[in-house]
């Protein structure tokens, strides 16, 4: 459930946003659309949420994001790679300045030693800028995790409209 601390979040990043210019697309696996439901619980969100992916499956990403399966196949859909492919895709397909995109393993379980229950890739494309990546591993139950994935992509979105 969201805590009046994301909605607020949500409304100084889409103030932010709105500022700008900037049109927002997420593409999300392990957040399952939480991000684009915070951003869009905030009243007047349409004139920066222009759409969001959610891509939990690997067909999904593939089918709806264009990320080869591959890639994925190769890489494993909690990556670098895949985290980037479908922030690229998801702004490829969309009328967006900036896309978020997460991919990650929120538990309880399907973690590893080389993937653990917390980690989280993120993705972040803009147009006329190089893509960026970021590897997170955060503590707590798969509530905490989710979480942390939506306040820190927020940071990253506010840190690229700054």
């Amino acid at each position: 459930m969201l805590e009046q601390d994301d909605l607020a979040a949500a409304a100084r990043l889409l103030d932010a946003c709105r500022a700008r210019g900037v049109l927002l697309a997420t593409a999300e696996s392990c957040t399952g659309g939480l991000i684009a439901a915070a951003l869009t619980s905030v009243g007047g969100s349409s004139d920066v949420v222009d759409r969001g992916f959610i891509t939990y499956s690997n067909a999904a990403k593939t089918e709806m994001l264009g990320v080869p399966a591959a890639l994925i196949a190769d890489q494993g859909a909690v990556s670098e790679a895949v985290a980037r492919a479908m922030a690229e895709g998801a702004l490829t397909r969309s009328g967006a300045t900036i896309a978020v995109a997460v991919t990650g393993v929120a538990g309880p379980g399907g973690g590893s030693a080389d993937k653990p229950v917390g980690l989280v890739w993120f993705g972040l494309a803009q147009r006329g800028a190089p893509t960026a990546a970021e590897r997170q591993v955060f503590p707590g139950d798969r509530t905490a995790v989710r979480a942390a994935t939506v306040a820190r992509a927020f940071a990253l979105i506010a840190a690229r409209v700054a």
